[in-house]
């Protein structure tokens, strides 16, 4: 491209940002319900969960549908799901591991089940939406994984290859650059894998604001704006203190995620990383059939760089991904959900993969913080001789796998030996990071790294290498 015509892109990308709102498109719903009452004054109960995200949430509803007569009271330090589980892509999928590779690399003698438990949880999160009547535009379209660079096409192809040796790639289908471009027109794809029932598309907000509806028909008590601000024992069970008042609770589950744990010596397993995303204007007919997308799949390119993008009920594109955002110190600030750097950077992306969308414009750009830890998946334990579970670590998959650690930390607090409970996946932790200035440097060299990689055909460093020999890494 010549450089009057690159500067006259770039200039074109902008414009397609000049409406674009810094809020969250699915929190803009007009059917966010209303908030619940602060808690005042002290309460008791079987079961206390802590956070009002995707985990807490399933933990509520997961332990009154396993005991209606089990007293839960949960609490949510602002509006349930206004963190990201409002303001995720809306990738619901079957993976516990944070996509197969990972999971095959850590857990290889476990992977046949937790591949399994995986499947049995999406299909227990869409029988959940329908048994509850939730609203969440819920698709089962599947995903491409695609390659935009010739490496990539031949890594893809030859990890089919290994999966269908392994026994895994049912229902995972291989595409050429001609068979990825029938289902969606990119000049930039030149493979894909379609995983045709491993993933689910749907309204994040919207499944929040079911799930919630669900724990209070059932008999949930739900308190919102009201911040859990301390963990002691209390007799035989446990109290948490809040701003204007407390829960004394037999047990506890804390599903806080990226905000620091109730449980200070959990907090050195995660970080958080700032992910963006930008939402279009609905597209026209005309648009539409410029891209085809036909069966709606979500899609995910193959760099260590990603994007995630997939189509919303009214046929806008989600467009996010790429920069993973870590600030020194692991703070979590309201001024770094909004980032208009990235939303250059992604726009520009968009249109070199969509160039026939060219004039489209961008209503909502937004960030947000992911907990990621250092194996990219879910992470669970006990404290206060089990009186006390948490699952953190999701590390941007938790929109199903939040389920799954939800049944967890329910097992755990049972003092249950489950087929969940079993696992090594379960029974052991990731090393924790480091303490600043180190933790900050590694992240620093790590995504500077994975940059020189893809520019380099995905020839990794030697300091990747030595942390894929550590089990170590940095991904939202």
């Amino acid at each position: 491209m010549a450089p009057s015509a690159m500067s006259r892109g770039k200039d074109n990308w902008i414009a397609s940002l000049s409406e674009a709102r810094p809020v969250p498109y699915w929190l803009e719903d007009p059917g966010k319900p209303q908030a619940e009452p602060a808690l005042t004054g002290t309460r008791t109960c079987d079961l206390l969960v802590v956070g009002g995200g995707y985990s807490g949430l399933w933990t509520a509803l997961n332990a009154k549908e396993r005991d209606p007569q089990c007293d839960v009271v949960l609490l949510e330090g602002r509006e349930v799901g206004w963190a990201a589980s409002g303001r995720n892509g809306g990738f619901c999928a079957a993976s516990l591991t944070h996509g197969l590779p990972n999971g095959l690399a850590r857990w290889p003698d476990e992977i046949d089940k937790l591949e399994e438990l995986g499947r049995r949880n999406l299909d227990e999160i869409e029988a959940a939406v329908a048994r509850h009547g939730i609203d969440c535009e819920f698709e089962r379209t599947g995903e491409i994984d695609v390659a935009t660079e010739t490496y990539q096409a031949w890594e893809l192809r030859d990890w089919h290859r290994q999966l269908a040796d392994k026994g895994l790639a049912d229902g995972i289908e291989f595409l050429d650059a001609d068979a990825v471009r029938e289902q969606v027109k990119s000049p930039t794809f030149e493979a894909g894998l379609w995983d045709r029932r491993g993933v689910a598309m749907l309204h994040p907000a919207k499944l929040a604001w079911g799930l919630k509806k669900a724990c209070l028909k059932l008999g949930v008590r739900v308190y919102e704006h009201t911040p859990a601000l301390s963990l002691k024992q209390y007799g035989a069970g446990m109290t948490v203190r809040t701003p204007y008042g407390a829960v004394r609770a037999r047990r506890v589950a804390l599903a806080t995620n990226i905000f620091p744990s109730l449980l200070r010596r959990v907090r050195s397993y995660t970080v958080p990383v700032y992910d963006y995303a930008l939402m279009t204007e609905p597209l026209s007919a005309d648009q539409l059939e410029s891209i085809g997308w036909k069966n709606r799949q979500g899609l995910g390119d193959s760099a260590n760089q990603f994007h995630y993008f997939r189509l919303s009920a009214d046929n806008r594109i989600l467009w996010g991904g790429y920069d993973a955002i870590h600030h020194y110190g692991g703070r979590v600030r309201a001024e770094y959900d909004d980032r208009p750097e990235t939303y250059a950077k992604l726009a520009g992306h968009f249109f070199t993969c969509f160039p026939q969308l060219e004039g489209v414009r961008f209503t909502h750009a937004w960030g947000g913080a992911i907990d990621t830890c250092s194996r990219f998946s879910a992470f669970f334990g006990t404290a206060h001789q089990g009186r006390v579970a948490y699952a953190a670590g999701y590390t941007g998959l938790g929109v199903g796998a939040s389920r799954f650690g939800a049944d967890v930390m329910l097992d755990l607090l049972e003092g249950e030996r489950t087929e969940r409970t079993e696992l090594e996946m379960v029974r052991k932790k990731p090393l924790p990071f480091p303490p600043e200035p180190f933790a900050w440097t590694g992240i620093a060299l790590t995504k500077w790294s994975l940059a020189r990689a893809d520019a380099r055909g995905g020839r990794r460093n030697l300091w990747l290498r030595a942390m894929d020999r550590l089990g170590l890494g940095f991904d939202s």
